[in-house]
């Protein structure tokens, strides 16, 4: 099992950045792909991005290719969530979660075991 905790989150200015962190719990974190998601108000959880387990392979949502990077320290059980050239409608609860043995073709909330408790992330215009 595994328990998650990101951070990081905060008010920021449109065009400006923000890294998000996510503390991973236990001792197999290696073996879990990880993903970020987020969640504005009135709207589903959707995928941002997802690494593989030794952090050789990362997917972004297209609406977040280029401006976003995933990455990961197996070492520290941290994955981060590196934003730029941030935008109003980007305004969400960001969310990590953790997927066992997965692959980088997760991208459903349904494929993900684990989930943190979410960082709000605010970009004002």
């Amino acid at each position: 099992q595994v328990q998650l905790v990101e951070s990081g989150g905060g008010l920021v200015q449109a065009g400006g950045s923000l890294r998000l962190s996510c503390a991973a719990s236990g001792r197999t974190f290696g073996s879990y792909v990880m993903g970020w998601f987020r969640q504005a108000p009135g709207k589903e959880r959707e995928f941002v991005a997802v690494i593989s387990w030794r952090g050789d392979r990362t997917i972004y949502a297209d609406s977040v290719k280029g401006r976003f990077t995933i990455s990961r320290d197996n070492a520290k059980n941290m994955v981060y969530l590196q934003m730029s050239s941030l935008k109003p409608e980007e305004t969400a609860v960001y969310y990590c979660a953790a997927k066992q043995w997965g692959t980088v073709a997760a991208r459903r909330v349904s494929e993900y075991d684990y989930w943190g408790q979410g960082t709000q992330v605010t970009v004002s215009s």
